[in-house]
Order: structure tokens, then C-alpha cells, then sequence
């Protein structure tokens, strides 16, 4: 697999939040380091999301479509390639060397491969994904739901949060993750997809794992993942916000 630049668009979009979507908050770095502005942006994403929630029932379905409304081209958003000598040879050799850890806090830990994972039941759904740059696609995806997996490991009482550890890092070696509350594993329509109308996941789409997390936006739905972590709090994660985008200013809860 030839060698790619990595996180170049991911780059771009990082700065223009940097530059642009952020700057009429972040238009003083000493505002923004204000205790004060960053608890205020803090409570009004929690009010926006259990507003979101009190509106739409946990159980509510995203809309399902029909094969003849399927895209006829399904783009590959975010980064296409995580562009390591270790995933490429992995990919090389159809991810027979892939294993999914699950763990943190959980009664039985699991390792699974992706073989694996496709001998288990199978949900597939057709919907649209939404993503925040304006575009929308509808795509036909395969794969496990994830509430099963979480049957098996079985959570603790105290785990808030499933983080997803992605096999991807940018451009400055900051590792891709996201994560989502573990009442949401269970929604029906959250899966671990390994197909894509009907074919296995290709490389810019996110081989051999990614989340289809249905009802959220585009960059809620993490690809290549190597590990979920369940864990109480998201805080010391990373920059702590719950996700690679969420830590540059996007929202946790992006519910559609």
C-alpha cells in the first residue's frame, strides 16, 4: 500500500477552527482562559444536549432509507488513511493481524478480531450521514451491534463513557478518539460496521472497523478503531472534551 500524507484535510479544518469558527470565542487566548467563559460554554453544551434528549427519546430511530436512495457516490470523510507502516501492513494482509480490544471498566475484557465479529448477528441499515462541512450521503452499512459486544463484556456500574481509540494520528502525532455515552451503545442503530453497501469497508472508509453512531453528526462516527475503553469520566483523555474534534472546539453532544 503506497505511503500517504496523513490528516492533511483534518489539518486545514483544525486550523480553520483555530482561525475562523473559533475565533469569535477564542478571539483573546486571555478570554478564553477565563474559568468563567469556559464554564459558561461548558453548561450551555450539557443544556443543549439534554435538551436534545428530553425532545427525542434515547430509543427514537434516525430515519431508514430504501436501496434506490442509495448515494451512488458515499465520500470518505475525515482523514482516508491513517498512514502507518503498521496499519498498511495490516491492510496488506486483509487485517488478519487486527484485534479489537475492549476494556477499562468492564467484568470481562474482551480481544476480538474482526473475523470474529462477523460471525456474530448482523444488523444492516440504510441512512444518511450528516456531516458538519454541509454535505450529506446515504450509505448501506453492515455490522455488529455494539449494545451486543457491551453484553458481553458487561460494564461496570460507575462507566459513564465508550472511547473509541482509532488506529489514525495527525499530523503532529495527536492520536484520533471519540467517545459516546454508554446508554448510547445500546440504541439499535449503533454498530461497528465492517461493510459499505454491500462490500467490505475500504481503506478511505475506515477498514476494518468504524462506528456508525446514526443518530449524530458526521465526525461522531469513528473509523479504524483499535480499542473501546469504557470509563467513568472523559476528563483526563486527551485534551479531555471527549473527542479529537471536541478537543478543538466542537461539540460533544452533536445530536441530528
Amino acid at each position: 500500500m503506497k505511503h500517504r500524507p496523513i490528516m492533511t484535510r483534518r489539518r486545514l479544518l483544525k486550523g480553520a477552527l483555530g482561525g475562523a469558527s473559533l475565533a469569535v470565542l477564542a478571539g483573546c487566548d486571555n478570554v478564553t482562559r477565563n474559568s468563567w467563559l469556559s464554564r459558561l460554554l461548558q453548561n450551555t453544551e450539557r443544556l443543549t444536549g439534554a435538551v436534545q434528549r428530553a425532545v427525542v427519546p434515547a430509543s427514537a430511530l434516525a430515519k431508514e432509507y430504501g436501496e434506490s436512495d442509495i448515494s451512488a457516490v458515499f465520500p470518505a470523510n475525515g482523514n482516508t488513511d491513517p498512514g502507518t507502516a503498521d496499519y498498511a501492513a495490516k491492510a496488506e494482509n486483509g487485517f488478519a493481524g487486527w484485534n479489537l480490544l475492549i476494556d477499562g471498566l468492564v467484568t470481562t475484557p474482551m480481544l476480538i478480531s474482526p473475523a470474529a465479529i462477523k460471525e456474530m448477528p448482523a444488523r444492516t441499515q440504510i441512512t444518511r450521514h450528516d456531516c458538519v462541512e454541509g454535505w450529506s450521503a446515504i450509505g448501506k452499512w453492515t455490522g455488529v451491534p455494539l449494545g451486543d459486544l457491551m453484553h458481553k463484556v458487561q460494564p461496570l456500574l460507575n462507566a459513564r463513557y465508550a472511547v473509541f481509540h482509532c488506529a489514525d494520528v495527525d499530523d503532529e502525532g495527536v492520536p484520533y478518539y471519540e467517545s459516546i455515552a454508554i446508554a448510547d451503545c445500546y440504541h439499535p442503530q449503533t454498530i461497528l460496521a465492517y461493510e459499505l453497501n454491500g462490500r467490505s469497508l475500504d481503506v478511505p472508509h475506515g477498514a476494518p472497523l468504524r462506528l456508525r453512531f446514526e443518530r449524530q453528526l458526521g465526525y461522531k462516527q469513528a473509523k479504524y478503531i483499535e480499542r473501546i475503553e469504557l470509563v467513568e469520566s472523559l476528563s483526563g483523555i486527551a485534551g479531555g472534551k471527549g473527542g479529537y474534534w471536541e478537543d478543538q472546539g466542537y461539540e460533544w453532544y452533536a445530536g441530528i
